[in-house]
């Protein structure tokens, strides 16, 4: 195995405590006797047992030593696989070394370990490659990633040689990316020891769809309206969703992101605080081929707080323009997002001489660069009731109209009044009294 990893050009730089560099480690020893039989047996159980914890996270089964390569392919982000992202795989010289790479990837698929197997008493390998999951795939939260990785792994599995992997290869790259973006939707972001941007994929994110949001369909016309422009390459705005709470703004959004993922669409989470690494991590993403939603939540400020001003300079006003394929998505109870005084509304300060006006235009100054600002009023009775209905309907409860009605009135009364998020409250009470 180390003799074939050698060969390796474009995907050769695997880290040394990689299951691959590891294993070929292994093989190398195990040939030359210089590690005793014991050793290698338990540096062989510690890398299974790493196959294992992927296998476990994102439900893979079958050939376990396929599904592993397969999903280092997928993830391994070089010049080779970034350009396939952007444009597909391109005439060029590179090619001949990604079919190098390819064959050598093809003989690790078929690799037959069992003289390792034999020279250390072992048989895990054979079980690894007809491995049956006991993960039931509703509870899986990587489910999107699993069958990305095993459709792709049995492709590549039947492939007739390099030319063929490649083609297989080059051609998920096109459709899918490369890399965590080409896998999951969301996304939130740390710093790393070195002071880096790191992002981190929200494996269990909502499945929540537009269809299950019931009513607002003025506002969903609009959010689907801009977005659709904006994952089809067309011009689009920042978008603002204030109101009410519980009135589904948030849900509009995940909703959003889930109905345009196969069109290349992610989002990525980003809080108060995190506002100073706005520039980095827009810098990380603005030469990648998606479109991205940053997405900031139950956005507000106080007036001792200055966060806003990064984000102002972010949306417009810096030096450096905003990419094409960021767009900033946030939610407020807010209207204008920054709280306002009446004294904000005096022109003159009493004995003082300082102009309010001014600190108004600062104030609205964040909020008016939102192109499009959907508001969420808070539904009335009658609304109220109708969502409960069709949620009621949707949950597969058979109630009696009036008694539904009645039972969601009394609900309201004691549980924070009329709101959309009250009726799922209530329906979701219903559910588990049923």
């Amino acid at each position: 195995m180390d003799h074939i990893i050698s060969k390796l050009l474009i995907y050769g730089d695997l880290p040394k405590d990689s299951i691959l560099a590891q294993m070929a480690d292994i093989c190398r020893q195990a040939r030359e006797h210089t590690q005793g039989k014991d050793q290698l047996a338990a540096r062989v159980y510690h890398q299974v047992k790493q196959i294992l914890v992927i296998a476990t996270d994102y439900g893979f089964d079958r050939n376990l030593w396929q599904n592993y390569l397969t999903f280092l392919l997928m993830t391994d982000e070089n010049p080779f696989s970034l350009t396939c992202e952007k444009t597909g795989a391109q005439e060029g010289s590179v090619n001949y070394f990604a079919k190098q790479d390819f064959k050598a990837f093809r003989e690790l698929f078929h690799y037959d370990f069992r003289w390792l197997e034999e020279e250390l008493s072992l048989d895990c390998f054979s079980r690894l490659t007809d491995y049956k999951a006991i993960v039931k795939p509703e509870l899986m939260y990587n489910k999107n990633v699993s069958e990305k990785v095993r459709a792709l792994s049995e492709r590549l599995d039947q492939a007739e040689d390099e030319n063929a992997f490649f083609d297989l290869v080059t051609e998920f790259y096109r459709d899918f990316g490369v890399g965590m973006f080409g896998l999951n939707k969301a996304f939130r972001i740390a710093s790393s020891e070195e002071g880096k941007i790191v992002f981190h994929a929200i494996n269990n994110m909502d499945r929540v769809m537009l269809d299950d949001l019931v009513g607002y369909e003025i506002q969903k016309k609009k959010l689907v309206d801009n977005t659709r422009a904006f994952v089809e390459g067309r011009k689009a705005n920042n978008c603002l969703l204030f109101g009410d709470s519980g009135t589904g703004k948030s849900t509009s959004i995940k909703a959003i992101v889930n109905e345009f993922y196969p069109q290349g669409l992610r989002m990525i989470e980003i809080y108060k605080h995190q506002f100073k690494d706005l520039s980095n991590v827009i810098a990380q993403i603005k030469n990648r081929n998606y479109k991205f939603i940053i997405y900031m939540d139950d956005l507000s400020f106080e007036e001792f707080e200055i966060e806003y001003k990064f984000l102002k300079a972010v949306i417009e006003g810096g030096v450096e323009t905003k990419p094409e394929n960021v767009l900033i998505y946030a939610t407020s109870n807010r209207r204008h997002l920054i709280k306002e005084n009446w004294s904000d509304r005096d022109d003159m300060e009493t004995g003082a001489g300082i102009h309010r006006s001014d600190t108004i235009e600062e104030k609205l100054s964040l909020v008016n660069r939102f192109g499009v600002t959907i508001c969420y009023s808070k539904p009335t009775q009658q609304e109220y009731f109708h969502i409960v209905e069709e949620l009621a309907g949707k949950a597969g409860l058979d109630l009696p109209e009036r008694e539904l009605r009645a039972e969601a009135n009394k609900w309201e009364l004691s549980h924070g009044g009329i709101s959309g998020r009250t009726a799922q409250q209530f329906i979701t009470y219903l559910q588990g009294q049923a």
